[in-house]
């Protein structure tokens, strides 16, 4: 009755409606990406944690040999009492819970790669949807440093299922629409976070709405996504070959023979036989050199844009504390927008990209790093909202350019297993960048501080791309010159045969 909302067999013929299977699918990937990203309490979520709201601006603090966590209004108290107190210069927000969602996806992503295609993608975005919920449940009615770490925690299993989310879609849509879809997709997500981010500066600036309600607003379109993901059709099949786990086999056959195929030893010979497999799939995915450099980037970049993104508003409270009228919701919304219009216009560029690719990454990578060392210097939040603006906006269609350049040198099963290990190297180099630059214990780094080694790292990947795409730039001329010198040599041996 409904063609292109159903998953069973679909007719053959010319009869075949041209969104047989992938529209219904497609249709509700978009409802429930665009809802589990209209967050509008995101982009004051720093100002919400530290805030009257939960009262998390606390500072670690030194008193003789003790060293703790201590609220601002026990300061006075420990005053009268002759203690000294040394103060370290990060709050417990910046040093105990943001970098726990960092730790957690590195740990997470490995194993939810691998269960998302045994599973068949479907169960892993209702669990994203379940623990996005149960993440915010937690912000909302819990208290403490330790509640917000367990939120953040939750959190963190919905980034690492992100895989699933983007990967789902094309273990249905047919080939010819694999384009359509993606770009449908990756457009609701990037609406949600505008739209998210819009309508909390609206409610604050112009509604005088609290930054609970926002919390609690968040929520509604969480539960909403939630219950959209348990609508999408289950896969017949994973992205991975055939004989991988047998979550997959078992879907079909009868009740002995599923019975046998689920017995422990035949699990782990299937475990093995996949880790075979996705070690020979890597191998030959990352055999080409421009491939590897482009999945560099793809890493690189992922773990500088969320070391930005996850504490550019501890910045922002830096440079213009208690600023009730803070424009971080626009700011956002905005640079998304661009952003999209920026991925969107790269589609359409006509450039040799593997010839030119790197060196246009070496050089908006070097732009990327004078945003944020312009971020780290400067004292006016005004320009720090200009510079992260020009950042954000650069950074999306960079990804764009290496998403494309590695898909279209990929065979269509193995893009969620290089998207699955691009993530997990980003998530590896930014659990060491937070190590040495956030929970580094000897060194107490201010958030200025923080924002210039972030600049640093850019500089030094634009570095790397420049030297790289000025040799493959190099490379391909000397190519045409010594065939050009080549034709130019056998022109007279052929004129004197005639």
């Amino acid at each position: 009755m409904f063609p292109c909302w159903s998953d069973g067999p679909r007719p053959t013929g010319r009869d075949v409606p041209p969104c047989a299977g992938w529209v219904g699918p497609t249709a509700l990937l978009c409802l429930y990406g665009f809802c589990s990203t209209v967050r509008p309490i995101e982009p004051f979520l720093t100002e919400f944690l530290t805030g009257g709201d939960k009262n998390l601006t606390t500072r670690q603090v030194r008193v003789g040999s003790f060293m703790g966590v201590v609220r601002i209004t026990d300061f006075a108290w420990m005053r009268t009492r002759g203690l000294r107190l040394t103060f370290f210069m990060t709050p417990p927000v910046t040093r105990q819970v943001f970098p726990v969602w960092t730790y957690s996806s590195l740990v997470l992503l490995a194993p939810v790669l691998l269960l998302t295609d045994a599973l068949r993608y479907k169960p892993a975005i209702v669990l994203q949807g379940l623990t996005c919920v149960t993440a915010f449940l937690l912000l909302i009615l819990g208290s403490g440093v330790r509640s917000a770490q367990a939120a953040f925690f939750f959190y963190s299993v919905a980034m690492a299922t992100d895989v699933a989310y983007f990967s789902y879609i094309y273990t249905l849509v047919p080939p010819g629409y694999y384009q359509r879809a993606t770009s449908y997709v990756k457009g609701a997500v990037l609406l949600g976070n505008a739209v998210g981010s819009l309508l909390g500066q609206l409610l604050v600036s112009l509604g005088g709405v609290s930054l609970l309600w926002l919390a609690f607003l968040t929520l509604v379109f969480l539960s909403v996504a939630l219950i959209t993901s348990c609508f999408l059709p289950m896969p017949k099949s994973g992205l991975f070959p055939a004989g991988a786990p047998p979550a997959q086999q078992g879907a079909s056959g009868g009740g002995t023979q599923t019975s046998e195929r689920w017995t422990v030893p035949t699990w782990v010979q299937s475990v093995k036989t996949t880790m075979r497999r996705l070690a020979s799939d890597c191998q030959e995915c990352y055999s080409s050199v421009g491939v590897v450099f482009f999945c560099v980037w793809a890493a690189t970049g992922r773990c500088g844009f969320y070391q930005v993104v996850g504490y550019v508003q501890v910045l922002w409270a830096h440079i213009q504390p208690h600023n009730a009228s803070a424009y971080n919701g626009g700011v956002d919304a905005i640079s998304t927008l661009t952003g999209a219009a920026g991925t969107v216009a790269v589609g359409h560029v006509s450039l040799e990209w593997s010839t030119w690719g790197e060196l246009v990454l070496g050089g908006s990578t070097f732009l990327l790093a004078v945003a944020l060392f312009l971020m780290d210097w400067t004292g006016s939040v005004g320009v720090s909202y200009a510079c992260f603006f020009l950042f954000k906006t650069l950074y999306m269609p960079l990804t764009a350019i290496c998403s494309f350049q590695i898909a279209r040198t990929l065979p269509r099963r193995r893009y969620a297993l290089v998207f699955g290990v691009n993530s997990l190297v980003g998530s590896v180099l930014q659990s060491v960048l937070t190590a040495i630059v956030i929970n580094n214990t000897s060194v107490e780094l201010s958030i200025t501080s923080q924002f210039f080694i972030y600049s640093s790292f850019f500089a030094a990947v634009s570095l790397l791309f420049a030297i790289r795409g000025v040799y493959s730039v190099l490379r391909v001329k000397w190519r045409v010159g010594d065939h050009g010198a080549e034709r130019t040599t056998r022109l007279p041996e052929q004129v004197s045969h005639l």
